[in-house]
This record gives structure tokens, C-alpha cells and sequence, in this order.
């Protein structure tokens, strides 16, 4: 209902290649680190956003949205449901085209008012199982 094929296929492919992954640390055992691995297999360029600021697959780290000091295209976001309406706010404040919030993180309110603010949004996917399947 929130992640349409088209939608999914247009931040996978036009929204571009600078993707802000919040929530993501050096932690190996968490699903953002493997996620992020694999948007880079893909081509992505990930950029850490996690209060630790810590490098993660070689990119440098910030600890939040507003300190990444080039623009990002699409907020991927690892944080649970209660928090990603602010990661979300904190994405059309900084000029991102698309917002993805990760399986099981959903906020319907936050969607919508994404949507409205003119951005590509997705909830409840990963990315990592979908970039594949576009061949």
C-alpha cells in the first residue's frame, strides 16, 4: 500500500546515487550494516548517519541529516517506527528527493506529509531485496 512497483523502480533508479542510511553503524550484526553493503554492491553511495559519526564501509560518518555537508538524495531509514516521523521531517528539511523507511518501520502520518512535501516515498521495504530484482 505505501511502496508501489513505479514508486520503488524510481528511487532505486532516478533519485539518484547519495543515499544517507540512518541508524547505520559499524555494528556487523545489524541489518543496516548488510543493507548499506549491498546498496553499495549496487552502486550507491552510502553515507553513515548514526550519533556515533562513525566510518562504515569506508564512508565517513555524521551524526545527524543536517551535518552531511553535500546533498543526499534518498533517507534510508533504520530506526524504529516512533522516531522515523522526525528522520522523515529531518529529510525534507535537508532537500532529499525520496524518503525509504526499512521493513517494519512504518508511520502512515509521516508519509503522507512527505508525500505532500513533494518527495518519493516508500515504508515497510528494503531496499536491499528490491534492487535486485530490477535485473
Amino acid at each position: 500500500m505505501y511502496a508501489d512497483q513505479e514508486t520503488v523502480r524510481r528511487i532505486l533508479t532516478e533519485s539518484g546515487d547519495t543515499w544517507a542510511v540512518v541508524g547505520l553503524s559499524g555494528n556487523t550484526a545489524r541489518a543496516a550494516y548488510g543493507v548499506a553493503g549491498v546498496l553499495q554492491r549496487f552502486g550507491k553511495r552510502v553515507v553513515p548517519v548514526h550519533p556515533k559519526a562513525e566510518t562504515v564501509h569506508g564512508e565517513k560518518g555524521y551524526a545527524t541529516l543536517a551535518d552531511v555537508p553535500f546533498p543526499v538524495d534518498v533517507v534510508d531509514v533504520f530506526v524504529n517506527s516512533q522516531l522515523a516521523g522526525k528522520v522523515a521531517d529531518e529529510a525534507v528539511e535537508i532537500g532529499a528527493k525520496a524518503v525509504w523507511f526499512q521493513l517494519d518501520v512504518v508511520d502512515v502520518s509521516a508519509y503522507e506529509r512527505t508525500r505532500d512535501a513533494g518527495l518519493e516515498m516508500v515504508m515497510d521495504r528494503c531496499p536491499a531485496i528490491e534492487i535486485p530484482k530490477l535485473g
